[in-house]
């Protein structure tokens, strides 16, 4: 069949599963109920081209705000990979985010690539794994940890934006209240001092985001959710900025080893965020 066959459109919101599935074989180990928050951040940002009605590939191209869009989801089909299908995904995706200062994570043997089309590495990104050890609860001292939706949703919307480029209602709201996520808060005297979420993956948990004005409050937060999740002897990801060296020996403390890095790559200005309070990345997928 000629490459004329193949079409371009937006997911269904099924078709978002089988995204998700694509991204499991890739090795990318998505969580368990990610797809209900990432369609509704932007239910027309998820594409997909099919060669007659066979998905081909897919790419995730959402917008936050009016001037940011964050790529992922980036995966062709075996077969497809070599005859200009991902190419062709790409430049739809692309022509979606047109005018936007666009992110993603890219992985190694794709970062040349996403050089040649504009993208500039902003930091690393690196994902730490493993069975974590106990981590110090008696960091807690002088904090309340409450279940997060505890608290106005507003003031937590408020506090995402001091770590991530645009505003994610929608996301958000989702991310920290449904499906097999536990989100805990630290406040300090009223005021927010850090905020993290645990969610079932296909393989263990992962951790983000994992937000916090210093590191005895993040690894505060950490012991929290390990028991509220009961995590016990499974096992633990956290994907970490590398600029962030508070967090980067959190991941050691806690007895995690790498287990691969992104490159944090943008298309226009790097958006200016609190990076030293950014203790794990949302999610690669969507930022």
């Amino acid at each position: 069949m000629s490459d004329d066959a193949l079409r371009i459109r937006t997911m269904s919101r099924s078709e978002l599963d089988v995204a998700v599935d694509w991204a499991a074989r890739e090795g990318w180990n998505p969580g368990l109920d990610d797809a209900d928050a990432f369609h509704a951040a932007d239910p027309g940002g998820f594409l997909v081209a099919c060669r007659g009605v066979v998905p081909a590939a897919s790419i995730s191209v959402v917008r936050y705000g009016d001037t940011f869009g964050f790529l992922g989801f980036y995966i062709a089909t075996p077969d497809e990979r070599g005859r200009g299908t991902g190419l062709r995904i790409w430049q739809a995706g692309m022509a979606r985010l047109a005018g936007r200062v666009v992110g993603l994570d890219g992985v190694i043997a794709q970062q040349d690539n996403y050089r040649k089309s504009g993208f500039v590495l902003a930091q690393r990104n690196i994902r730490y794994g493993g069975k974590a050890a106990a981590p110090d609860a008696a960091a807690a001292r002088g904090l309340a940890i409450v279940d997060a939706r505890d608290l106005p949703f507003d003031r937590l919307l408020a506090y995402d934006r001091r770590f991530f480029p645009a505003e994610r209602a929608a996301f958000l709201s989702l991310w920290l209240g449904a499906g097999r996520r536990i989100a805990c808060a630290a406040t300090r005297d009223g005021e927010i001092a850090g905020l993290g979420v645990i969610r079932s993956c296909r393989r263990g948990f992962k951790l983000g985001p994992l937000y916090a004005d210093r590191a005895a409050v993040a690894e505060a937060l950490v012991a929290a959710l390990h028991a509220r999740a009961g995590v016990g002897e499974q096992e633990v990801f956290l994907d970490v900025p590398e600029p962030n060296r508070d967090a980067v020996d959190l991941a050691t403390r806690l007895g995690l080893a790498p287990a691969f890095e992104t490159a944090r790559m943008y298309a226009g200005p790097a958006p200016d965020v609190d990076v030293a309070g950014l203790y794990g990345v949302t999610t690669f997928e969507l930022g």
